[in-house]
């Protein structure tokens, strides 16, 4: 790899990282938050729903990303304001993400269970909407904050890090929301952590539309005029932009290690907790909580501050695609490392397989993200403006979203056929033993596929600089 320092007007400022990081820390506060109401929804002293409606409480509404998130990401691509392409919605976003989750939680165990399932069904589709505008902007802006390949990758590096915070306060989630001492019963918990949730989420949401700032777009060419009329007009214009990104093979190969890597992770997430609760302390909440806690929370400060400024360092050193092989090569260790790590007559042998398996949550968005802002320059240079980070930035997130939503629902059927029963204080030998299996060979599995669609990806350091002379080149930049 190249010696050669970033240019002074290449950087970014801390103070601007910093509240794009903020934006990161919603957008993983909001899926963290879900994940834990998710298990309370599914525990017999929480609602004790059946684990299928649970899944598809959070699946379906993924399903309406697959319009939403492009259209938002068009519109956000075309947009001419004073504020730029990106921050209005940002901002809009932010309040409306807020106001929505908090109502979303307001639910009662004593509801029939049917009630319960339309009601969090409705506005979690609803809640879809209001994430869409505030994240399909803040990841394109993300891709537009700077041009240099390296800083992309420090940029990302210190957002992720940022972002890592949420995981290791959301597990916390666990102890307090049963502390009798704190809330009469769990479902109460639920209803005032979304309370405070939301307004977390509105004042953090609102940093990078106040503080960031992405390329100058009042020059840019080929945009189109953005009305209510003219959107549906556009919509023909929306799918070809979609199947021109997706002709993109960097583009492609990106999304799909990514889908392996999160979703082979995410249907397995809440394995972890129903296996230390129910196989390391035979169903006993009370004794389990602490661990149940400190399991994600320990990998997500492993995660951010050694896992991830080692990745950062591995890119520099090696190159972006290197970097996330070997990162992700070491996780399928520890992933196979946690057969051992859950062990009922040492709770302390958790923390066994968190140094290795980090890597793996830690390099996908620390990487995957720096190498789509690179892949947006390659665009420009093959189909001309408007640069389309919007486009590119909701295709991916879309695609990790409703992968989240499938693999929630995956997960749910699997603890169904595994034979888990969310009303019971104990769960079978059998039960136990096949989500021990599952928490292990699915993740492993693939991310080992992820290494094998990356290992020939192409977009390296040097192509990537020899298509930002030629872009600075055609744009007569200096």
């Amino acid at each position: 790899m190249s010696n050669v320092k970033t240019a002074t007007k290449d950087r970014v400022p801390v103070g601007q990282k910093a509240a794009f990081g903020a934006g990161h820390l919603i957008n993983n506060l909001i899926p963290g938050i879900l994940g834990v109401f998710v298990v309370i929804l599914k525990s017999n002293e929480g609602f004790a729903m059946n684990t299928i409606l649970a899944g598809l409480i959070v699946g379906i509404p993924r399903l309406f990303d697959a319009i939403t998130d492009p259209v938002m990401g068009y519109v956000s691509d075309n947009t001419s304001s004073n504020y730029g392409r990106r921050r209005p919605y940002i901002f809009i976003g932010a309040l409306l993400s807020g106001i929505i989750f908090t109502v979303l939680w307001q639910v009662h165990d004593t509801n029939p269970e049917m009630y319960n399932f339309w009601y969090l069904l409705i506005f979690s589709i609803l809640l879809i909407f209001g994430n869409t505008i505030f994240s399909t902007p803040l990841i394109a802006l993300g891709y537009e904050m700077t041009s240099d390949y390296k800083e992309r990758t420090r940029l990302m590096s210190f957002a992720n890090t940022i972002g890592q915070i949420a995981w290791m306060l959301v597990p916390f989630l666990y102890v307090l929301i049963p502390d009798k001492d704190i809330f009469a019963t769990q479902p109460e918990g639920v209803r005032k952590i979304a309370l405070i949730a939301g307004a977390v989420i509105i004042i953090l949401g609102v940093l990078p539309a106040i503080f960031c700032r992405g390329i100058d777009a009042s020059k840019m060419e080929g945009r189109e005029d953005i009305t209510l009329k003219s959107l549906f007009g556009s919509m023909g214009k929306i799918f070809k932009g979609i199947k021109q990104v997706l002709k993109n093979r960097p583009f492609a190969k990106l999304c799909l290690a990514t889908f392996l890597v999160f979703n082979g992770f995410q249907i397995v997430a809440e394995f972890g907790v129903f296996i230390i609760n129910f196989y390391m302390f035979d169903g006993d909440w009370g004794a389990s909580k602490w661990w149940i806690a400190l399991f994600p929370a320990v990998t997500a400060a492993y995660t951010a501050f050694i896992a991830i400024p080692i990745i950062n360092w591995m890119a520099n050193k090696w190159g972006k695609r290197k970097a996330f092989v070997y990162a992700t090569a070491i996780s399928i260790v520890g992933y196979v490392l946690k057969w051992w790590g859950f062990d009922p007559e040492n709770p302390f042998m958790i923390f066994l397989p968190i140094p290795l398996m980090a890597f793996g949550m830690g390099c996908l968005f620390t990487l995957m993200m720096s190498m789509t802002a690179d892949v947006c320059d390659l665009d420009e240079l093959e189909n001309g403006m408007p640069r389309k980070e919007g486009t590119f930035g909701a295709i991916y997130w879309w695609m990790i979203k409703v992968g989240q939503g499938l693999a929630l629902v995956l997960s749910g059927v699997i603890l169904s056929l595994l034979g888990y029963d969310p009303k019971a204080s104990t769960q079978t030998a059998e039960a136990l033993i096949g989500m021990r299996i599952t928490d292990i060979v699915l993740p492993a599995l693939t991310a080992a596929l992820a290494i094998w669609v990356m290992w020939k990806y192409s977009l390296d350091e040097k192509r990537a600089k020899e298509i930002k002379v030629e872009l600075v080149k055609r744009r007569g930049e200096l």
